[in-house]
C-alpha cells in the first residue's frame, strides 16, 4: 500500500468510478489532464487507495539446480522429467536367498563396532570376513536358478528407466502425450544425447516407494501409454533420431477400462509399426519383460538383456498355476520356460548380455548405467553402417529365424562326424552356508509341525532329503578326485560293465579288488579335502531321513486313529446297540441306585453281559481291519497303572538312600559300625552289642529324618490316598481286594535299606 501527500489538488467527495468516467471527456470534474499533469496532486489514504496482491503459485523444482555439472556442456535443459532423485537411501531389502550373507555382515559389523568402542586392532579379522563374505557372494551369484533371477529383476530397490537415463545421458527431455487426450505415466518418451549422437528414449517406469509405483500402475501400461510411444516413433522416424527402448514390465494392464480402449489393438499397431521404422532400434531388458506388453516396444534390430534380466510370455507363477494347478511350483515353471538372458541367447531370442555387479544392479548402480551406455554405443556403431533396406531386411529376419527349424532334412556326414555329444548339464554344489541356512530353517519348520501342516514338512523334507543325496553324490566324487582313486576307480567300472555284458558272474579276484578299493577309501576318507562338508551332509541326511519316518509313523498312526472312532461310532450308532443301552439306562434310572455299589446283582449282571457284547462287538470290527485285538480290563489297566507307580516310588526312594549314604556324615557312622562288627566277631559281648544297636538306631533315625522331610513322603501320601479312593470305588468284579490293597500299601510304608556289613553279617 502506497500513499502520495503533496496536496494542492485534492479528490475529495469523489468515488473511483466517477474518477473514471470523468477521464472520458478528458479530464477530471472539468479539469483538463494538461492542468492536471503540470499541478502537483496527493492522494489520501481515507478517500483512495491502491493495493496490489500477487496470486502464491507453487515454484515447480526441478530434481538439479541450473548448473549441476560445469563439465556437461550447456548446463541443464528446463524443460525436465519431474523425476526426482530420492531424498534419502533406500532401504534395503534380502531376498531369501541371499540371507545367509546377512549373519556374515552382522559379523564384519560387530567387530568393527567392537575395534571402536575397545580401540584393539581387529583389522586381520575383519580382512578375513570380508574375504569370506566375498566368497560367499561370488558363490552365491556365479550359481543363480532362473526363480532367483526373477527375484532379482523384481527387486524394490532395483535402477529404473529414468535412473539409467539421467546417468547416461547429457541432455535428455522428457515428451508428453498421446495427442489424444491422455498422458500415461507408465511409459516415459524423450529426447536424449549420449556422446554427442540425439536418440529417441522410450522406456517403461516402475516406481521406487509404494506413492510411486502408485503413480506409475507399477510399470504396467495403458492403451495410452502404447500410443504415445506410437507418436514418439513417428517424431524419431521423421527425423531421423535412432530409438532405444527400455524395456521393465509384468505385461500390459490387463484391466476393464483398458479393453474397452483397445489394449490389444494398441500392442498390435506398435508391432506393425515398428517392423517399418527406417531409423536403428535397440532394445535393453532393465529388469522383466511380460508378454505383450514387454514385445510393444521390443521390436528391434538388437535386444540385450541385463545379466539378471528375464524376458518371458507368461509370468512363472501363471505358468505354474495353469500347469501343475499351485503358484509354489514357480521355481519349475522358470527354469523349464527358459526365460534368463544365457538361454535366450542360445534360442537366438536376445542378442547379447550387459553384465551386472555381484549383488545385482541394484548393488552398484552407476557402474550398470555405464555398462548399458557402453553396449548402446557398440550397438549403434554396428547398425548405423547398414542402410535403410539392410536395416529392415536385419530386423525383419532376426525375428523370422526365432524358432525356425526343418524337418526331414539329413545332417552332413562330415558334420554329423565331427558334432560333440550332448553333454548333461551338471549341476554345481550348494554352498555350505547356504545349505546350512536352508537346515536351519526346515529343522524349524519340523519342530513347529502340527497336524494341520504335517504335509508342507513332509515334502519339504522329502524335497531336502532328495537334494542331500545328491549332494552326497558330488562331494563322494569331489572326494575320489582329490584322493587320485579316480582313475582306479573308473578302471574297474569298466571291468564290471564287461563282465556284466557278458552274463558272468564276476570274478572272485575282481570282487576282491573292489573290497581293497572301498577299503582303502573308507580309511583315507577323513583326510580328504572336502571331508568336513561331506559328514555334515551325511549327518544331516541321517537326521532328516529319521524325522521322515517319525512324521510317517505319526501321520500313518493318526489315520488308523480316525478309522477306529469311526468304526466304534457306527458300532455304537446301530439301533439294536442303542435299545439296549437305552433300556439298561432305565433300568438303573429305576433301581434309584447313586453309585456303583447301590446296584442290585441283576443290574450289575445286566451291565457286565452288554460290556462283553460291546467288546465282542469292536474286536470284530478291529478285526476286519487287519488288527491283532487283545482286550484288557479296565480294572487291569488301574492295577498295572498302579504297580508301576509304586515301582517309580521305590527306585526313587532307594536312589535318596543311597544318595544319603553317600553323605560324609552317614558315611562315617556306617564306617564306625562295620568297624564294631568286625571287633564284635562271632560271640560280641554285651557293651559291644549295645554299641552297635546304638549305631545302627543312630542310622535308621538320621534316614528317616531326611526321607520325611522330602518330596518322597508327599508322593507316598497322594498314593496311599489313590489306593483308598479305589477300595471305594471297586464295583463290579473288583479282582484288587481291600487286603492286597492294604499290603500293598504297606509293604512300601517304610523306606528300606541295606548295609552290606561283612561276609555273612547285613541289617535292614
Amino acid at each position: 500500500m502506497a500513499s502520495v501527500s503533496n496536496s494542492a489538488i485534492a479528490f475529495t467527495g469523489t468515488t473511483s468510478s466517477e474518477l473514471l468516467r470523468s477521464s472520458k471527456s478528458g479530464g477530471v470534474d472539468g479539469i483538463p489532464f494538461r492542468t492536471l499533469r503540470k499541478a502537483p496532486f496527493s492522494v489520501k489514504t481515507r478517500d483512495l487507495s491502491v493495493v496490489a496482491k500477487a496470486r502464491k503459485v507453487k515454484k515447480h523444482e526441478y530434481p538439479w539446480p541450473e548448473n549441476p555439472d560445469p563439465n556437461v556442456k550447456g548446463g541443464v535443459l528446463t524443460h525436465l522429467s519431474h523425476f526426482k532423485p530420492l531424498k534419502g537411501k533406500s532401504k534395503p531389502v534380502t531376498l531369501d536367498f541371499e540371507k545367509p550373507l546377512v549373519a556374515l555382515e552382522k559379523k564384519i559389523i560387530d567387530v568393527r563396532k567392537m575395534a571402536n568402542e575397545t580401540g584393539l586392532d581387529f583389522s586381520d579379522q575383519i580382512a578375513s570376513l570380508e574375504n569370506k563374505y566375498q566368497q560367499a557372494l561370488k558363490d552365491l551369484y556365479t550359481h543363480l536358478t532362473p526363480i532367483q533371477r526373477v527375484n532379482i529383476a523384481r527387486h524394490p530397490n532395483r535402477p529404473t528407466f529414468l535412473d539409467h537415463i539421467f546417468s547416461i545421458t547429457e541432455k535428455f527431455v522428457e515428451l508428453h502425450g498421446d495427442r489424444a487426450g491422455y498422458d500415461d505415466p507408465a511409459i516415459v518418451t524423450g529426447i536424449g544425447t549420449i556422446d554427442g549422437r540425439r536418440y529417441m528414449f522410450i522406456g517403461h517406469q516402475k516406481g521406487r516407494n509404494t506413492k510411486e509405483n502408485i503413480m506409475r500402475n507399477f510399470g504396467m501400461p495403458t492403451p495410452h501409454g502404447y500410443r504415445k510411444a506410437l507418436r514418439m516413433m513417428y517424431y524419431a522416424d521423421h527425423h531421423g533420431f535412432p530409438i532405444v527402448t527400455f524395456i521393465d514390465t509384468p505385461g500390459a494392464f490387463a484391466d476393464l477400462k483398458s479393453e474397452e480402449l483397445g489394449q490389444g489393438e494398441a500392442i498390435a499397431h506398435n508391432l506393425r509399426t515398428m517392423f517399418g521404422l527406417k531409423v536403428p532400434i535397440v532394445s535393453i531388458v532393465i529388469g522383466e519383460g511380460g508378454s505383450g506388453g514387454a514385445l510393444a516396444i521390443g521390436c528391434a534390430n538388437k535386444l540385450l538383456m541385463l545379466e539378471n534380466a528375464v524376458f518371458y510370455v507368461a509370468s512363472p507363477e501363471a505358468c505354474a498355476a495353469i500347469l501343475w494347478k499351485t503358484a509354489k511350483a514357480a521355481p519349475k515353471a522358470a527354469e523349464k520356460l527358459k526365460i534368463t538372458g544365457p538361454e535366450l541367447c542360445k534360442l537366438q531370442v536376445a542378442d547379447g548380455i550387459i553384465p551386472e555387479p555381484l549383488g545385482g544392479a541394484h548393488a552398484d548402480p552407476s557402474w550398470t548405467s555405464q555398462q548399458i551406455k557402453n553396449a548402446i554405443n557398440e550397438a549403434m556403431d554396428e547398425l548405423n553402417k547398414m542402410d535403410t533396406e539392410e536395416l529392415l531386411k536385419h530386423r525383419m529376419l532376426k525375428f523370422r529365424k526365432i524358432g525356425g527349424f526343418q524337418e526331414g532334412v539329413p545332417v552332413d556326414p562330415i558334420r554329423k562326424v565331427n558334432m560333440k555329444k550332448k553333454e548333461e548339464p551338471v549341476a554345481g554344489k550348494t554352498p555350505v552356508i547356504e545349505l546350512e541356512y536352508e537346515v536351519e530353517k526346515l529343522k524349524k519348520q519340523i519342530s513347529k509341525a502340527t497336524e494341520s501342516s504335517s504335509k508342507p514338512t513332509e515334502l519339504a523334507l522329502n524335497e531336502m532329503i532328495e537334494k542331500l543325496k545328491k549332494e552326497i553324490d558330488l562331494e563322494y566324487s569331489a572326494a575320489v578326485e582329490a584322493m587320485g582313486f579316480k582313475e582306479r576307480c573308473l578302471n574297474l567300472r569298466g571291468e564290471c560293465l564287461k563282465a556284466n555284458s557278458q552274463d558272468h558272474l564276476m570274478h572272485p579276484v575282481l570282487m576282491d579288488r573292489i573290497e581293497k578299493l572301498s577299503d582303502e577309501f573308507n580309511k583315507g576318507l577323513p583326510n580328504a579335502p572336502n571331508y568336513t562338508s561331506l559328514k555334515y551332509k551325511l549327518d544331516m541326511l541321517k537326521e532328516f531321513s529319521k524325522a521322515k519316518s517319525n512324521l510317517e509313523k505319526k501321520s500313518k498312526g493318526e489315520e488308523l486313529k480316525l478309522d477306529i472312532n469311526k468304526k466304534l461310532k457306527e458300532v455304537m450308532d446301530q439301533p439294536e446297540m442303542k435299545k439296549k443301552m437305552q433300556a439298561l439306562k432305565a433300568e438303573v434310572q429305576k433301581s434309584g441306585a447313586s453309585s456303583a455299589a447301590d446296584l442290585d446283582d441283576g443290574t450289575k449282571e445286566s451291565i457286565s453281559k452288554l460290556k462283553k457284547e460291546i467288546e465282542l462287538e469292536l474286536a470284530n470290527v478291529l478285526k476286519s481291519m487287519d488288527l491283532n485285538v487283545e482286550i484288557v480290563r479296565a480294572k487291569e489297566l488301574i492295577d498295572q497303572d498302579l504297580k508301576a507307580k509304586v515301582e517309580s516310588l521305590k527306585e526313587e526312594t532307594n536312589k535318596k538312600i543311597e544318595n544319603l549314604m553317600k553323605s560324609s556324615d552317614l558315611k562315617n557312622t556306617t564306617k564306625l559300625l562295620k568297624l564294631e562288627v568286625a571287633k564284635a566277631g562271632e560271640t560280641p559281648d554285651a557293651a559291644i552289642k549295645n554299641k552297635i544297636e546304638a549305631l545302627e538306631q543312630q542310622i535308621k533315625q538320621k534316614l528317616s529324618a531326611a526321607i520325611s522331610s522330602s518330596e518322597i513322603k508327599e508322593k507316598h501320601e497322594e498314593l496311599q490316598a489313590e489306593i483308598k479312593a479305589l477300595e471305594c470305588d471297586r464295583g463290579l468284579n473288583g479282582s484288587l481286594k481291600n487286603d492286597d490293597l492294604r499290603e500293598t500299601s504297606s509293604k512300601y510304608d517304610e523306606s528300606r535299606v541295606e548295609i552290606n556289613l561283612g561276609a555273612n553279617r547285613s541289617f535292614t
